[in-house]
């Protein structure tokens, strides 16, 4: 079926763009904006996503408020037929300048959280390694992602309150991704009929995305429960304008020392090393600002919902959650997000600190699921 991007000359398979390489239901295409107050009073995470072979589109937003309370507003559709715009019920996405400048917003609803934020990049957007995993003759991810880091206007309104999101006090990032996605945001969407996955005895992954005012940099790691890394990708990067904008310097490896909340795996502090492929060491400091959690937004099974699941032409719910109770945090920080202020030498600069830590790891102590 024909739709309004086949006007363009940039066709890469012998089909139409309402499809896609594979009929894996997996395949996702998803991009999201993440942005947070540096004195961790708010943060606002926002995504949109169009699942070509399930015949969905959804979005969600979600703000927190001082640490304590998260407010989440969701909404699905039928993805066809599909219209020029990138809209789900209230939610909206739009790109102003490519590559450069977009803006994600949620209109007035009944359930009182709107905003409207617009992302300007400091930084170029940069090109994940593509991920491959196949387990048991399937292919569980085969995925490509880029990032870009920014500063961002606009406002957000919580519950009647209207909250100012300026350049000075907030900082912002976004990713994209498309492909076939393993875990939340998409790929998790049971198949009842389908081998069970394996059980790893444990896995730490953790991503660091980092700005400073003259570099920025990007590390993600993979490890079992050993500290044996299977996967790992790092690099350094220079803002527009900048003497050094187009070069990168390539991350070879990463040590960290990270101390944990008594409660939940959560990252409060640490310090990770980050050896680049030239000989030379960075060491970061890691403070924790904030922290949100994608799982009832979606990335998780959570209040009869998450992302890419079918539930119906037309589906919007939102509510709020207290994550000062401890039964509600321990289902929820599966996946968690912890924005973050960084020190390096002199320097200070801000960012995200991504993990998922499940299992044994003895040298952080754990010994189990």
């Amino acid at each position: 079926m024909l739709t309004k991007d086949d006007e363009l000359l940039c066709h890469q398979t012998s089909s139409t763009f309402d499809h896609v390489e594979t009929s894996d239901p997996k395949w996702t295409e998803r991009i999201v904006v993440f942005a947070f107050d540096i004195s961790g009073k708010l943060n606002l995470m926002t995504g949109l996503a169009r699942y070509a072979n399930r015949n969905v589109m959804d979005a969600y937003g979600m703000v927190t408020v001082d640490n304590k309370t998260v407010h989440i507003v969701r909404a699905s559709r039928e993805l066809r037929p599909e219209t020029a715009e990138l809209r789900v019920g209230p939610f909206s996405y739009e790109v102003v300048e490519p590559l450069k400048k977009v803006r994600a917003a949620l209109g007035e609803n009944e359930y009182g959280l709107s905003f409207q934020i617009e992302f300007d990049g400091t930084f170029p957007p940069y090109e994940q390694i593509p991920m491959f995993y196949r387990s048991r003759g399937r292919v569980r991810e085969d995925a490509r992602r880029y990032y870009q880091l920014g500063r961002p206007s606009g406002w957000l309104k919580v519950e009647g309150k209207t909250y100012e999101v300026d350049k000075v006090k907030w900082r912002v990032g976004r990713d994209h991704s498309w492909g076939v996605r393993w875990g939340g945001g998409g790929g998790s969407v049971p198949d009842p009929m389908a081998q069970p996955e394996e059980v790893a005895p444990g896995v730490l992954y953790c991503a660091g995305i980092f700005a400073f005012d003259k570099w920025m940099v990007h590390f993600a790691v993979r490890e079992d429960w050993e500290g044996k890394p299977w996967h790992f990708e790092g690099w350094v990067f220079y803002p527009y304008g900048s003497e050094r904008e187009g070069e990168e310097l390539k991350l070879v490896s990463v040590e960290h020392d990270f101390q944990f909340r008594p409660d939940v795996r959560l990252i409060k502090s640490g310090r990770v090393i980050l050896n680049a492929v030239d000989g030379s060491k960075r060491e970061i400091s890691i403070r924790s600002l904030s922290t949100y959690y994608p799982g009832p937004a979606g990335y998780d099974y959570y209040n009869d919902y998450m992302s890419g699941m079918w539930k119906g032409p037309y589906f919007m719910d939102g509510f709020k959650v207290d994550i000062t109770d401890p039964d509600v945090l321990r289902k929820i920080c599966l996946l968690s997000e912890t924005w973050c202020e960084v020190r390096c030498g002199d320097e200070v600069g801000h960012g995200n600190f991504e993990m998922l830590f499940v299992g044994k790891y003895p040298r952080y102590g754990y010994q189990g699921y």
